[in-house]
């Protein structure tokens, strides 16, 4: 399948650069390009592996295209995964991962999508090239708001107070024997 990977050097430990790309609502409308409009499904409150996001895009404004997504894996510091469950018609499989490795001061922040698009042969071959053209010029501009996300003191001070927030009831959970969201 088509790939498109964006990466970039964040000066954040993992752990905060992981935080800062799973925020969520109007702090995360604020730094990314693409979200016009995001929520978690199904009463979920924080994001984990089988959890489903509803999506807007903001590329044509309030008839952008929609996707739901789940997360298929959640490993953080290191990494995170999702899934197209419905989305745009044009895509047969759509699916994006983040991966985040110390790197000097900082972190190395890795994006990237993986798709597939519908049709017959001649069609899906034009649909690539459109897709690594506009996708890949998507997510670098998201990249690079990631980056700059990572450097707002508002941003950072959410995302601290989300990982220190998951860190307090995962060990709520441990305590209890519960298994960990």
């Amino acid at each position: 399948m088509p790939q498109v990977s964006a990466d970039v050097h964040v000066p954040v430990p993992p752990e905060l650069a992981f935080a800062v790309s799973q925020t969520h609502g109007a702090i995360r409308r604020g730094w990314d390009p693409f979200i016009r409009e995001q929520h978690f499904l199904d009463g979920a409150q924080h994001p984990a592996t089988g959890v489903r996001t509803f999506t807007r895009s903001a590329f044509l404004g309030p008839i952008s295209p929609t996707m739901v997504s789940e997360y298929v894996s959640w490993r953080p510091p290191t990494s995170v995964g999702m899934t197209m469950v419905s989305g745009p018609p044009f895509f047969s499989r759509f699916g994006g991962g983040w991966r985040f490795t110390p790197d000097g001061d900082g972190t190395r922040a890795v994006w990237k999508y993986t798709y597939d698009v519908v049709g017959p042969p001649w069609f899906r071959r034009i649909g690539v090239t459109i897709g690594q053209w506009l996708l890949g010029r998507e997510i670098r501009k998201r990249i690079d708001a990631f980056a700059a996300a990572c450097r707002d003191e508002q941003v950072v001070f959410v995302a601290r107070a989300d990982l220190e927030a998951r860190a307090a009831l995962e060990a709520q959970e441990s305590a209890k024997g519960e298994p960990r969201a």
